[in-house]
This record gives C-alpha cells, structure tokens and sequence, in this order.
C-alpha cells in the first residue's frame, strides 16, 4: 500500500525497491552509509475469519463446514547495526470448527476424542445410556477437538552489503497445535544491479514436521477393540445397517473397516523460490516468481473420513434419520467410517507467477498478479487479481480488489460414497476437488510519515484495516477481516 508524498519514494515503495533510512555515521571506518533500518518497528496484526459450507472432509466429504478463527500477531524488526536486521515474528490462531469436532461425532460432554488412549467402555460422556448415543455430521460436537489454538514463531536475519546492492538472509521457524507440530529453516540470497532497478532473488527453506495423529473415534475404537463390536465402546451399542435395522454382531454381515494407525507420521517439505524484479520505467515494473517445491511423509490428514460405495453402510443413532443423512435436517444419526484419507507419499508442486504495478498518476496505481499452479496429484490451477489503491488526501488510501481462482480435481478426490475400495488412494476432501472461486475486498490504510502519534517511546506510522469476502463454487462461503498497526521508535 502507498501513501507517501514525494514521487520517488512513493514509486519505490509501490514497486516493491528497498528505502533506506537517513545516513548515519559507520563507526568502523568513518564513512557514511545508508541504515538498512532506521529504527526499532513494530507491527500488530489481528483477524477475525468465518466460513460455513456443506463438505466437510472430517466427515467425509459432507457436513458442517462452520469454522470461526481469530488470529493476533505481533512482528518486531530490530536494527542491529547500519546492515543487519533481525526480525521477530509470534502469534496464535485460535478456531473453533464443527468439522473437526466431529472427529467424535459422539461427544457432548468434551470430555474425550477420538484417538485418546482409553477404551470408552463406559457411558460415562455425558451422553446417558448406551440407547441414547447419536450424531450428526450436521451437528457440532462438543469433544475435545472442537476447538483449538495453533501457536508459531520465526526469527529472521538479514544482511546488507556496504552497496546495498546484495542481501543475505536466514530464518528460523516454529509451530505447534494438538495434533501437529513444524519446524523450518531456510534462508536467501538477492542481487541489486542495474542501478537498483533489477532484483534477483533465490530461497531455500525446509520444513520438518511431525503428526501427533488423531483419528476417528470409531475407528481408533475398533482398533482398541480388537475389532470385537461387544467390547470397549461399540458395548451395549447398537449399530444399524442402511433400512435402519439393529445388525447382528456375531453375525456375517458386519461393519469391518479398513482402517490402519499410519506408521510414517513425519511430513518433510522443500522447497526453493526464485524472483525477478524490473523496474520498466517510471510508472511500471514487472516481477517474476517461480517455487518448486517436494513433499514426503504422510501427506494425508488421519483426521478424513472415507466412505466406500461398493461396501455396506452402517449407522449409530437414531435410524428414522438415516433416509436424510446427507441433508441439514439429518440431526441424529451419524454412519461409521470405512477408512481414512490415503494419499501418496510424496508430492511434487510447481508455481510460477508473473506481477505488473503500473502507477497511473498521484492518486491511482493498479496492481495485477497472475499464478499457473501444477502438481503431480492431477492439479492445475490459476489465480488472477487485480488491487486499485487510491489515495484520499495525504494520509488515506483506499484499495478495492479482486481475485479469482479456479482449478482441476485432484486424481484422488471423490465425493462421500464414490470411492471404491480396491481404490490405492482417496479422499472426499473438497480443498483436491475442481472449483472456482471469487474473493471481493476493500482495505482502507492511514499513514504519517511523520508518525505524529505517540505510544510510550513509539510513533503511530500506518493503520490497515480491511475486509474480505470468498465465495467458492462448491459452496463454501467465508468472509475475513484483518486490521494492522505499526509503531516505529
């Protein structure tokens, strides 16, 4: 976003060119040179994000998709020196997700959730009886995965040549939530030549991460089990075949899922970025972006329901909901797993994107993005955007904008109930399915140069506040809204 006075720095700013402070003295040699940094930033950043939809992948593939996050952040930027800059970054992001509580459709109580080591042999979940046990993939549970807070933190530094014409960069991350935990490292190298008017870059960065797998509570119970459907949970249980009879347990017609616990439960990712900038002339530049990127480990979520349409489907709760099971009005009644999601265990990405920032004049600037996306799941995918800032004074801009995505079904992906067991990979997850989709916003950002506010030893410099909504073809509905404010000392 831009909104400075003069001509040049307002062009820099837009075009994405590094400003540099006011020159400072090196104590070193007694030259002067430009601070990479002038002084200690400070930026808050917090949103609020909510969607709802009908294809929830805990459920496979069908089900409440209402989720409600709230994100703050804080990130530092430190001058060490007139060429070092170290950056701190910390926040968390707690949801709440019908989705995922379903991971144990069968807990009202939030006293347990599927993938817990005991044998839930007793009633005691807040939930009565054994008769009385129900669920609903259109109803939120109230189990212990109904909610959550995700929490990560990166440390960033970065070096400055004398020239300001190379810049070397490395960063350390980390992340955790209940089930997953991630630590990445990488770091970067850019190139300034041409008077500053060319930018090339390249990354390198690596993630390792680790699954704390949690799986659904009536397979991980069949397991405990010992597939015996008169022991540990499924006791005094009854189970309903599609009519909605009470099967025979000891019977040949049975519920036998496919399921197994994962053995690999790391995911590994790599990944190395290359960018090109080019300031054309005084109105225009031009970037391009280019990532390839592996994966290995377990790529799958053991959190997915999979239902097959060549086996038997069986039922616990309430059979007079069974004819409606895919509909809202399905309250009580919920059908037990076949499997979980299995996908291959490597994954090959390929992103190349191309940016265009034109500056119309003091006023009006366009910015425009394009992304061809490949993998080798099946995937292929394009985005398209455009952001108009537009200044309102000397302190106010305001940017509408617009994106549009669409892409290709993963090979994998297939609806609740199309998959067939003697398939070597699936999922009903609708983020691998082909959609479209449409994002609307408009952000409004107050700047002072001269940052005139004062908080403590720090000057108020900018405030973003913003909204989105998206709006995807298989119809999933979210809206985002998301406020900055950053302090310089």
């Amino acid at each position: 976003m831009v909104d400075m006075k003069k001509y040049i720095i307002l062009l820099m700013v837009f075009c994405g060119g590094i400003i540099f402070a006011q020159e400072s003295k090196d104590n070193e040699n007694g030259t002067y040179k430009k601070r990479v940094l002038e002084s200690i930033e400070v930026d808050f950043l917090m949103s609020y994000y909510q969607q709802d939809g009908e294809h929830a992948s805990v459920t496979g593939g069908i089900g409440s998709e209402k989720l409600m996050d709230i994100t703050p952040t804080f990130i530092v930027a430190i001058p060490l020196n007139a060429d070092d800059v170290l950056t701190v970054d910390a926040g968390i992001s707690a949801y709440t997700s019908a989705s995922s509580s379903n991971l144990d459709p069968f807990d009202n109580s939030g006293a347990s959730q599927g993938g817990d080591d005991d044998d839930d042999d007793d009633r005691g979940r807040g939930i009565g009886a054994a008769s009385d046990i129900k669920g609903s993939p259109w109803v939120e549970s109230s189990g212990a995965s109904a909610s959550d807070v995700w929490f990560g933190g990166a440390v960033g530094y970065s070096h400055s040549s004398d020239d300001r014409n190379s810049i070397v960069s490395a960063n350390v991350n980390f992340a955790a939530e209940y089930d997953y935990t991630s630590v990445g490292f990488g770091g970067g190298y850019t190139r300034l030549f041409n008077e500053k008017n060319t930018e090339v870059g390249v990354k390198g960065q690596v993630y390792l991460d680790t699954w704390s797998p949690k799986y659904p509570t009536e397979l991980d119970s069949y397991l405990q089990a010992g597939g015996d459907l008169n022991n540990g949970f499924f006791n005094g249980i009854d189970i309903l075949d599609q009519q909605g009879n009470v099967i025979d347990k000891n019977g040949s017609n049975v519920w036998t899922p496919s399921f197994e616990l994962i053995s690999n439960k790391s995911r590994n990712s790599y990944s190395l970025s290359f960018s090109f900038s080019q300031i054309i002339n005084q109105r225009a530049q031009f970037s391009l972006f280019l990532d390839v990127v592996q994966q290995s480990g377990w790529l799958s979520n053991p959190m997915q329901r999979v239902y097959f349409k060549d086996t038997d489907n069986y039922y616990i709760g309430n059979a007079a909901h069974i004819p409606n099971y895919t509909s809202p009005t399905n309250t009580e009644v919920f059908q037990l797993a076949d499997d979980i999601e299995q996908l291959p265990d490597t994954r090959f990405k390929l992103p190349v994107g191309v940016r265009l920032n034109y500056y119309i004049n003091e006023i009006i600037s366009v910015r425009t993005y394009y992304r061809y996306y490949y993998d080798d799941w099946g995937i292929s995918g394009h985005t398209a955007s455009i952001e108009i800032p537009i200044k309102l004074g000397s302190k106010f801009t305001v940017y509408p904008n617009y994106r549009y995505y669409t892409q290709t079904a993963a090979d994998y992906f297939a609806p609740y109930l199309e998959h067939l067991s003697t398939d070597e990979y699936y999922t009903s997850d609708y983020d691998l399915s082909a959609f479209d989709s449409h994002q609307y916003g408009l952000g409004i950002k107050y700047t002072d140069i001269f940052t005139k506010a004062k908080l403590l030893t720090f000057g108020l410099k900018s405030i973003d506040l913003r909204y989105a909504n998206y709006n995807r073809s298989d119809g999933l509905n979210a809206g985002i809204i998301s406020f900055g404010i950053k302090f310089v000392q």
